[in-house]
């Protein structure tokens, strides 16, 4: 089903999945188009963002926001544009960011949505390399790692649209670049086209060894998107004065209970002292909102002058983000994923 002016399609969290989403934890719905009152405006979807951090909202524990009621649209950010406005500063036509969520329509009152103009030559990638996973590359990477120059940079995910830009900005500023991602193919892609000075493949055969001999002068700075066993072969590596920015724990997003095996809360607590390393967990624009303009300044001209490479994977079509978001968790995306809702 394509999307019409008359229907408007909305995914709806139908219940919350134990363990990873499935089938029946989304359910597609069809309701009339809304029509906006007095300082209002109509949203139409062009682009909609598929990111980790969704699988938390659709769980009801305790988290830094809200979960998503059963029954509610599931939430999500998104490339829109207006429709009809009610509203001052919004004209019909204009492009926005806004956070319409799993939906072809939505109203809005202008709160949290920011005009992107009239003419983008990429409209998506203000939800990729110049929205929130830019923004929390680069200010995770420069205000928590502050690498200098001739250290060693570590990021996991290495690939997908965060870690990705994290390496390249490291890069920038003078850093040794070792990346994590899952196969050969994207650990080839972070050192070809990313320019990575090597990248390590979690799913090989003696990963722990091959990431000790990558980073030879150990670790100071390390991204972290996945936990789990990947961290596991990072901590012993990392170098006294260490900074790890925190920025999600994929490998952990779907699980219902803790991992089997000893405690080891002492062994990381006995690292973190003895080494005296710096652990902060960040929630991009609660803790650096206010850095944004420095960032897309910088992330401007930077793609500007080629410095900057940016992988997008669109998926087509609405009904398929349940599935395109469970391939997200289980790691299946190359760059950025996101579903192209409408058409232009």
């Amino acid at each position: 089903m394509t999307q019409s002016l008359t229907i408007n399609r909305q995914l709806v969290l139908a219940s919350r999945p134990k363990g990873e989403p499935d089938a029946d934890t989304l359910r597609l719905e069809t309701k009339p188009v809304p029509e906006p009152a007095p300082g209002q405006m109509l949203l139409r979807t062009e682009y909609l963002s598929l990111d980790p951090y969704m699988r938390g909202r659709m769980s009801d524990a305790p988290s830094y926001a809200a979960p998503v009621d059963v029954g509610a649209v599931m939430e999500g950010g998104t490339v829109a544009q207006v429709v009809v406005s009610h509203l001052d500063g919004f004209s019909a036509g204009d492009w926005v960011l806004s956070f319409n969520g799993w939906q072809d329509f939505a109203v809005s009152d202008g709160a949290g949505v920011t005009v992107l103009g009239p003419d983008l030559a990429h409209p998506s990638w203000a939800l990729g390399i110049m929205g929130m996973p830019g923004f929390t590359a680069w200010a995770g990477l420069t205000q928590i790692g502050a690498p200098k120059s001739g250290e060693t940079v570590c990021v996991a995910a290495a690939t997908g649209p965060v870690g990705a830009t994290v390496g390249q900005i490291a890069k920038l500023m003078g850093c040794h670049v070792v990346g994590i991602a899952g196969g050969a193919e994207k650990c080839a892609y972070a050192v070809k086209d990313l320019g990575f000075d090597a990248c390590i493949d979690h799913k090989s055969d003696g990963f722990a060894d091959k990431l000790k001999t990558a980073a030879p002068k150990g670790i100071d700075v390390y991204f972290e998107n996945v936990g789990g066993a990947v961290f596991d072969a990072v901590l012993p590596l990392l170098n006294t004065g260490a900074r790890i920015p925190v920025c999600g724990l994929v490998s952990g997003y779907n699980a219902t209970e803790l991992p089997d095996g000893p405690d080891r809360m002492g062994w990381l607590m006995g690292q973190m002292l003895r080494k005296r390393m710096t652990m902060r967990g960040f929630i991009i624009f609660k803790d650096f909102g206010h850095l944004y303009p420095e960032f897309a300044a910088a992330m401007t001209a930077w793609l500007a002058a080629g410095k900057m490479h940016y992988r997008e994977e669109v998926i087509e079509g609405l009904e398929e983000a349940p599935r395109a978001f469970i391939g997200l968790l289980r790691g299946e995306n190359f760059g950025k994923r996101v579903i192209h809702v409408g058409p232009e």
